[in-house]
Order: C-alpha cells, then sequence, then structure tokens
C-alpha cells in the first residue's frame, strides 16, 4: 500500500510556517511516503507549494489536492498542469475539485450551477491541451474560441504531455460516476472501510459506463494516525474537526461530507450533529460525534490496532493512505509517520 502527505489548509498562509511544512515534506520522503499532496481552500494556493516541492525532492509525487475548477479557466489549469509537470520530471497529478457553493460563490464570485458539466469541460479541455491540440470547445460553461470576437483556436507552446494524469476529489454519487468514468485516481474523504460500497457503487457504475473497471483507478483516501495505548482522549479531541466538516465544510443545504456520512450508515447522526452546528450549539455538536464515525474514520490505537485498519482499508480496495500524523512537534509526528508508512510496505508482502 502507497503512502501520502497533506501539506497545507484551509487556514494556512503564514509565511513562518513554511519551511517547517517543506522540512516536513523532504524528511516524509526520506522516511518512504510516496505522495504529497498541496490543499487549496482559502489559505494558500494548490500550486505554488509544490513547485517549491519540486525543487527540494527527487521522489515524491506531487499532486494539487485539490485545484479549484471555479478558480482557474480551463486553460489556464492545463498550463500550470504541464508546468508543473515539466519542473517536477513528470512526479506531478493533477488532483481536481468543484468544491462548494460558499466558496465558489463566496470566494471566487463564480456560479456553482452545474459543478459536473463544468467539471466535464474542464477535463476535455485540459486533455485537449495536454494533447497538443488546438483548444476547441463548445459547452454550457466554456466556448473557445469566444464566438464573435477575434480570437483563434490555439494550442499552447508547451511539448504535449498526455500523461498527466488526472484525478478527482468527489464526493456526491453523480460526482463519483464522473470519477469513474474520466478520472485516473479518485481522492477520497468522509470514508471508512466498513461502508466502501457508499463510495465504490457509484465509481464502478462510471467506470463501466466508459468501458472501465474500478481497477482502473487509483483510490486514495485519508486518515489520522496515532498509536497510543489509550485512544479514546483522541477520539474526543478529533469529534471537533469532525463536526465541523459534518456542518461547515459546506452550507446547511449542500454539504457533501455530511451527506457521504449518511451514506456511510450515520444518517441520523450527521443530521443531527449538522442541526445542533447550525443553532449555534456547536460543543453539543462536536459532543453528538459517535465514538464509532472517529474510530472507523482514524487510525487511532497500539501498533497492532493500526496495522489491522490498515489491512481493512488495503482490503476494502484502497490503494493510497493520506496520513495524517498527530503529534505535538514535528518529530512526533514524523516518528508517527515512519512507524506507519513501515507498517503499510508490509500489506502487500
Amino acid at each position: 500500500m502507497k503512502t501520502a502527505i497533506s501539506i497545507g489548509g484551509a487556514a494556512s498562509g503564514r509565511s513562518e510556517d513554511f519551511e517547517s511544512v517543506v522540512e516536513f515534506a523532504v524528511e516524509a520522503e526520506k522516511l518512504g511516503a510516496d505522495q504529497a499532496w498541496s490543499a487549496e481552500a482559502w489559505g494558500w494556493d494548490g500550486v505554488s507549494t509544490l513547485a517549491y516541492l519540486a525543487a527540494r525532492t527527487d521522489r515524491l509525487q506531487l499532486g494539487t489536492g485539490i485545484m479549484q475548477i471555479s478558480a482557474r479557466t480551463p486553460s489556464m489549469t492545463a498550463m500550470t498542469a504541464m508546468t508543473l509537470a515539466a519542473i517536477s520530471r513528470d512526479r506531478f497529478i493533477l488532483g481536481l475539485g468543484a468544491s462548494g457553493p460558499q466558496v465558489v460563490e463566496g470566494l471566487q464570485g463564480q456560479s456553482f450551477d452545474r459543478p459536473l458539466t463544468r467539471m466535464r469541460e474542464v477535463i476535455e479541455i485540459v486533455r485537449q491541451a495536454f494533447r497538443g491540440e488546438k483548444l476547441r470547445h463548445d459547452g454550457y460553461h466554456y466556448v473557445l474560441p469566444k464566438p464573435g470576437g477575434e480570437g483563434k483556436a490555439l494550442r499552447l507552446a508547451q511539448p504535449p504531455n498526455p500523461d498527466i494524469p488526472i484525478w478527482l476529489a468527489t464526493l456526491s454519487p453523480k460526482a463519483l460516476e464522473l470519477t469513474g468514468e474520466l478520472a485516473n485516481g479518485w481522492l477520497g474523504t468522509s470514508f471508512t472501510p466498513e461502508a466502501a460500497e457508499a463510495h465504490f457503487e457509484h465509481l464502478r457504475r462510471g467506470a463501466e459506463r466508459a468501458g472501465r473497471s474500478l481497477s482502473d483507478l487509483t483510490l486514495s483516501v485519508a486518515a489520522s494516525v496515532a498509536f497510543t495505548d489509550d485512544p479514546e482522549p483522541l477520539i474526543q479531541a478529533a469529534k471537533t474537526r469532525v463536526a465541523f466538516q459534518l456542518s461547515a465544510m459546506g452550507s446547511a443545504k449542500t454539504n457533501f461530507y455530511n451527506a457521504a456520512y449518511r451514506r456511510g450508515g450515520f444518517d441520523e447522526e450527521a443530521r443531527r450533529v449538522q442541526s445542533l452546528w447550525v443553532e449555534g450549539r456547536r460543543e453539543e455538536a462536536a459532543a453528538a460525534v459517535p465514538d464509532e464515525l472517529v474510530r472507523r474514520s482514524t487510525l487511532f490505537g497500539d501498533e497492532a490496532f493500526v496495522r489491522e485498519r490498515m489491512a481493512r482499508y488495503r482490503s476494502a480496495g484502497i490503494d493510497v493512505l493520506n496520513l495524517m500524523p498527530a503529534g505535538s512537534t514535528a518529530t512526533e509526528r514524523l516518528d508517527t509517520l515512519g512507524r506507519a508508512i513501515e507498517i503499510a510496505k508490509t500489506l502487500d508482502d
């Protein structure tokens, strides 16, 4: 089983944090991590950090986790991806996501109308660019060249690079189907191995529609990890983060994370957490997060427990585990990461 790390995040952005993030990624590569994914929300963008990491690492695959499709035109997305692939000597993975209405409409000033249509069109245009073709498209969101103007169909000046992989971060059933149909990989969240079919059913349906199978996709999910004989404090501490995901990562009307956990067997519980949060009762919302939801979506326990849970992810079909190691210092986090990577390496033996 391959392993990954994440850098950045929604609240990232302080210049004094950057060097520590880079050093963590460099050390993670030495420990055997296979990939590093850059977050992009309303902090650091998902591109600049990877360009710097490309110069500081030799082996890590570097992926945007994710580029928001409403924040860039498709041609700029393609130019950026091809540039990062060149800088990293083809270690780059283009991770794309639709984000949600609060960010798309509030931060980007774009309509969240028909996000899956936008995703399909972006992928079609980006892959034209990767193949070295002139960019022509007549869609709902994008028309190239712009009608009635002086523009003409252009191809990018960069050499074609059709093998740049595209992974999608998707959660809703229709978006998962689109991923199965078009993508090379899936960046999953709100996942538990016990309810893998809540996601895989839709990924498989999309893949089969395109004449493919689920095995044609690389499947990746994230999980926090900590080695401890007493996981209870960590479980309780994680509940605030989970409550935020269930409630604030989206609007009261549209929250893909909440919906995914509901499909995964926590319907009533996820609805109650969100309801309490929206009412402003955040401590109660965190307390309402089920212990079992945290246990199933994290790796908190002794080494035997972590090994068993990682094996369950692998048996469920996960190819890459994005590890978020616990620890109050970089040294502690790296020690935890190293132990987890060593376990992951043995799972395919």
